[in-house]
């Protein structure tokens, strides 16, 4: 590691818990987080039941303590399609921190879409909430389908998150193989 900087210690992720998608629910929902960690991860697998007869996608959405407030959530991100890196935002003018990348394919069972969600100080009662994700799958089969993002998303709220939410909106469930792990992170 470079000098001055924290290394890599994966005895410092701890897991809290894991959820597995039920086919007949749009929200996997994590309760009770405790507050004796720094900051939270999510990592996920996760895939929609929608079967239109054609490809799409829909909307990964997260929200804390079940908050989808308008005007409370905003993002920033960055993402590739294929043929172009393009760039967009909201203000706090969101009911969720969402991204478009769930994928819908019904003549493809084993696409997922992967992540990581880093939340920063989740248990401080001073700051807003802010989040980082890493995201994506392989949607190239259209170029307006997004196969990467990397996003960041704010709460503004200063209370300490007690619960997330995650939501697939604009149709479908989460597959039964869908599985998403929070974890706890301990340290600075």
């Amino acid at each position: 590691m470079l000098a001055g900087n924290t290394f890599y210690d994966p005895a410092n992720f701890i897991s809290i818990a894991t959820a597995t998608g039920t086919g007949s629910s749009n929200t996997i929902t994590f309760s009770g987080i405790p507050s004796t960690y720094k900051h939270l991860q999510i990592r996920f697998r996760v895939k929609d039941t929608e079967n239109l007869g054609v490809r799409n996608t829909n909307i990964l959405g997260l929200y804390f303590n079940g908050s989808t407030t308008a005007g409370t959530y905003g993002k920033h991100r960055i993402y590739g399609d294929g043929t172009s890196a393009l760039a967009d935002g909201s203000s706090t003018s969101q009911m969720s921190f969402s991204q478009t990348i769930i994928c819908s394919l019904p003549d493809e069972d084993q696409i997922f879409t992967v992540g990581i969600i880093d939340i920063v100080d989740y248990a401080s009662t001073t700051k807003n909430k802010t989040a980082k994700m890493i995201i994506g799958t392989d949607a190239n089969f259209a170029s307006t389908q997004y196969k990467i993002q990397l996003a960041s998303g704010v709460w503004v709220n200063t209370d300490a998150v007690t619960s997330i939410t995650l939501n697939i909106s604009g149709g479908g469930n989460f597959t039964n193989t869908s599985s998403v792990a929070l974890y706890g992170i301990k340290g600075a």
